[in-house]
């Protein structure tokens, strides 16, 4: 089975450019990176794939050789002509096993920047401290997640896709979008659980999958460490880190533990490096732009919504919940919102931020903050269909336009209101499936209202 993710649009993008520098594709491990790679060199007349976790692979880039001996001899190997470089794709797989081979990148750029290359890792901020010269400004990025809930409708039904692109959604289309997305928000999107559950229309089989990644996560462990005892933290965070998402976390003594701060913040932003876990900060600012405040607690992101229910074992209870709004204490449909709308950002390495007040006697905190045309859009994420908005009308109070969103569990709808201090105004109901369209959304409610 084969899955189309948007990522692809992106790489066709950068290949019909005529300034084209070698691009690295990055990810955490098992979401896709060479799978999509392998889809995307369909397109090309001849392909060269390396990966550089074998050894015979990563000799090309091992002993000081020359760019031009280097192409020559992947070209030979190949038995493919130099003059069909502009026809070729190199992909250079697991490229963090070779920090010379990141360095190298920077050459083919500047001598031969017709030849199409493709890298792609998932620890690479590890690699990089051991580049003699990085390539700044000599090669881009793109950023891979797992599926979001969009492309998990593609494979499905694509029909139903139709309806999800509609902007508004017609409403018959309402109750069928809502059980696939408690579907999608049981299992994930991670690509190979995803492609199982298609393939057998259950999850019985899916917990040895999760199993095997976490498996993987828990080997590399080592490689974002230096000692045993940052290795023992980073183990006792992958361990314990699911029991507190969406919520805001200490790094003292962080899940029960002796560690300290100090301990605890290196070992979060390695594996924040590392896409397993990232740190959401929250910002006091209620006018463009967005300045996150890192003296302030972080919200605790995973990579996937489906691998924090199976650590918690709740997937079984979830299959007969018409609403998951309450799962696990209302925790996982904002975790999920959360992974939605980090999945659409495949240019950037940006994260969501939220919005606190904090006072003496009183705080107030909204779950997701978006910029669009110099205004920052505050989103509340609520579980069911009602729900209370305080947060959300001590920004509206504070800020300079009159736009809101709440993400919920009822039908789209605007309506036009009040905080309880009397300042009017709109706010856009979305229902949680539309997580993915939300920037398509957004534009048609600002156009509209």
């Amino acid at each position: 089975m084969m899955i189309r993710r948007n990522i692809l649009s992106k790489l066709e993008e950068w290949k019909n450019r005529s300034a084209r520098k070698p691009l690295i594709l990055r990810g955490a491990r098992q979401v896709g990176k060479t799978t999509v790679v392998t889809e995307f060199a369909r397109q090309y007349k001849y392909r060269i794939f390396l990966n550089l976790e074998k050894t015979k692979d990563r000799a090309y880039f091992t002993n000081e050789m020359e760019v031009e001996i280097i192409l020559e001899s992947l070209f030979l190997y190949n038995n493919i002509d130099l003059s069909e470089m502009n026809n070729t794709l190199v992909f250079i797989d697991e490229i963090q096993e070779s920090p010379n081979a990141i360095q190298v990148l920077r050459y083919f750029y500047e001598e031969y920047p017709e030849l199409n290359v493709i890298a792609a890792g998932s620890l690479l901020e590890f690699a990089i401290k051991k580049v003699r010269s990085f390539p700044v400004g000599r090669i881009e990025y793109l950023y891979i997640h797992p599926i979001n809930f969009e492309e998990f409708v593609a494979i499905k039904n694509g029909k139903l896709l139709e309806h999800l692109c509609n902007v508004p959604v017609n409403p018959i289309a309402h109750h069928i979008l809502m059980e696939q997305f408690n579907i999608y928000a049981i299992i994930g999107g991670m690509p190979e659980v995803v492609k199982e559950y298609i393939k057998n229309d259950s999850i019985t089989s899916l917990p040895r999958i999760y199993e095997s990644i976490w498996s993987t996560y828990r080997n590399d462990v080592e490689k974002y460490t230096s000692s045993a005892t940052a290795r023992n933290v980073i183990k006792h965070i992958i361990n314990t880190a699911h029991l507190y998402i969406d919520k805001r976390v200490k790094f003292q003594n962080f899940g029960n533990s002796n560690y300290r701060s100090r301990e605890v913040g290196e070992a979060m932003r390695n594996l924040n490096d590392a896409r397993i876990i990232q740190l959401i900060y929250p910002t006091t600012s209620v006018e463009f732009p967005i300045i996150a405040d890192l003296k302030k607690s972080p919200r605790l992101q995973f990579l996937d919504t489906g691998l924090v229910n199976h650590a918690l074992n709740i997937q079984s209870e979830m299959i007969g919940l018409k609403d998951l709004s309450n799962s696990f204490k209302g925790a996982i449909i904002p975790h999920l919102i959360t992974q939605e709308l980090i999945s659409l950002n495949s240019e950037k390495d940006t994260k969501p931020h939220f919005w606190v007040r904090e006072k003496t006697q009183s705080s107030s905190e909204v779950d997701i903050l978006i910029s669009y045309k110099n205004i920052l859009i505050p989103i509340e994420i609520k579980s069911g269909a009602t729900g209370s908005l305080k947060s959300l009308h001590q920004f509206i109070d504070r800020t300079n336009h009159h736009y809101a969103i709440r993400i919920y569990a009822g039908d789209f709808n605007i309506e036009k209101t009040k905080t309880p201090n009397k300042t009017p105004y709109f706010l856009m109901n979305l229902p949680y499936y539309l997580g993915t369209k939300i920037e398509k959304y957004i534009e048609y409610f600002m156009n509209n209202y």
